[in-house]
């Protein structure tokens, strides 16, 4: 099993190999980029949603006064809103980028002519977006078994007159445990779609089958990636967002249109090293799968020779 660094190290030197081809697919990515920069922006002025969810944890029961649910409503209305925002994006130009990293990736599959590129590009885009349908699915599952189960120990608390502060700190471990685990599944799905051109719920059970034991590669793995999209959305924040405000134009200058759209393209850069990130840990874990399964076989070939 290769090590994170090693990981990383080859990423990376993947990327720096086929920089024309891999900066260039980065402008297939550049629609969802703008889209989730700009729905991020905007999200802060809408407090619909907000003070929706606010009304449902208090009717369930969480304690109003709690910091942690508190910052949990915020995040979780962001989150919500950019995702129906930029769902259509993603569900387009963000999975043909990642079709094209992953065939380009993909060994198995020579690359012949143009017609052969664009024929193996489309089956893996209908094989990844059948998986990313059941994806978005089981995140929302996981986050609704996540609060049903919250509700109902708040609620035995409450009738028992136990203090909740504890249950509200380990609430929110656990939350974010279950949720980083499904995300980290659900995106070695993605590839493994992409790779094998199986879609759909198959591709989410192969893949909690071969991460089993390396979730702190993956979660090492995701850490730097969602540090680097962080940071660009925090530049996009303070270059242009609070530019144009502080500016009081009615609409923005070409410069820093200009700066938004290089911005933007930053973060398709750091989508698509994401994407070929997760092309080599799949392989690195397909190699750990496949020699488990002939241990596997070679054990029971020995037990009943």
């Amino acid at each position: 099993m290769e090590s994170t660094i090693k990981i990383i190290r080859t990423s990376i030197h993947t990327f720096l190999h086929h920089y024309n081809f891999f900066t260039a697919t980065s402008i297939l990515a550049l629609p969802f980029s703008v889209s989730i920069l700009i729905s991020s922006s905007l999200l802060p002025d809408s407090l619909s949603l907000h003070s929706r969810l606010l009304s449902l944890f208090n009717a369930a029961g969480f304690p109003p006064e709690s910091e942690f649910f508190s910052v949990l409503n915020r995040k979780l209305s962001q989150t919500i809103s950019s995702s129906v925002l930029v769902l259509p994006f993603s569900l387009s130009f963000l999975l043909i980028a990642k079709a094209f990293v992953i065939q380009s990736l993909n060994t198995q599959k020579p690359r012949v002519s143009i017609a052969g590129i664009v024929n193996s590009v489309t089956g893996i885009f209908n094989s990844i977006l059948q998986t990313q349908i059941w994806n978005t699915l089981i995140i929302i599952s996981a986050n609704a078994t996540c609060f049903w189960v919250l509700f109902i120990a708040f609620n035995c608390l409450k009738n028992l007159h136990i203090p909740t502060l504890f249950f509200t700190v380990a609430g929110g471990i656990v939350y974010s445990i279950v949720i980083t685990n499904a995300l980290i599944t659900c995106n070695l799905a993605l590839i493994l779609s992409g790779m094998e051109l199986r879609g759909g719920f198959i591709s989410i059970l192969k893949a909690c089958a071969m991460i089993g034991g390396r979730t702190s590669i993956a979660l090492s793995l995701s850490l730097p990636v969602n540090m680097a999209l962080a940071g660009i959305e925090a530049l996009f924040q303070f270059r242009v967002i609070k530019a144009y405000s502080d500016s009081g134009m009615s609409k923005p200058s070409s410069s820093m249109v200009f700066e938004g759209v290089f911005i933007a393209y930053l973060y398709s850069v750091i989508v698509i090293i994401d994407a070929i990130v997760g092309c080599v840990f799949f392989k690195s874990c397909k190699i750990a799968y496949d020699r488990g399964i002939v241990d596997e076989e070679a054990a029971m070939i020995k037990v009943f020779s």
